[in-house]
């Protein structure tokens, strides 16, 4: 796991903690401090994982990692004082991999960090279920909606207009999602 690409946000640049463990470690790292041009800085050194080092975490901040995760999400983790509720379910809603109040660990940061991307890949493999499951789940609603329109207006049964679906899919080298689609706009077509 060496060579990892750390951007290091720390509210007081004089602290040197974590910077410190990170060389220790023998990662790369970029520390700077939080601002407006965070996300620009995010996307021109694409970083591996961003550790923040902040006493209060600002609704901007999370506003910044919810665009940051819709655009190319990254394994986050916060160190801070904030230990509110508000602030907790925030970072929780914006898929934040380790949260952690209190004292900076640096002594145990290479654990944190291990744990935080071993988090962040089961977040995304989960992500990636969800969306085939749902892309299925519409594909299947399609077909349904196709058959029905075949049983109607061809006299089909069920299983003729699955098949008819089937193999129109086959012929035109479609799923059957795209062909319960066309036929969708086909029917559209004659109304």
């Amino acid at each position: 796991m060496n060579k990892l690409n750390v951007l290091l946000i720390e509210q007081d640049p004089n602290i040197t903690s974590l910077e410190n463990e990170l060389k220790a470690i023998g990662f790369i790292y970029l520390k700077t401090q939080y601002d407006s041009t965070f996300l620009r800085l995010v996307k021109d050194i694409v970083p591996n994982i961003i550790i923040f080092n902040l006493d209060i975490c600002s609704n901007t901040l999370f506003s910044d990692l919810k665009t940051l995760n819709q655009q190319s999400a990254l394994p986050i983790i916060i160190f801070t004082r904030d230990s509110h509720v508000g602030t907790i379910e925030l970072a929780i809603k914006t898929d934040v991999c380790a949260f952690i109040v209190g004292d900076s660990e640096h002594k145990r940061l290479h654990s944190i960090i291990n744990v935080a991307m071993a988090r962040f890949q089961h977040q995304q493999l989960l992500k990636a279920a969800l969306e085939e499951a749902c892309a299925k789940l519409e594909d299947r609603k399609l077909i349904d909606r196709a058959k029905a329109i075949l049983i109607k207006t061809q006299n089909f049964t069920e299983d003729e207009a699955y098949h008819t679906l089937r193999k129109l899919a086959m012929d035109r080298n479609i799923s059957l999602g795209e062909m319960a689609k066309n036929v969708l706009a086909m029917s559209e077509l004659f109304k």
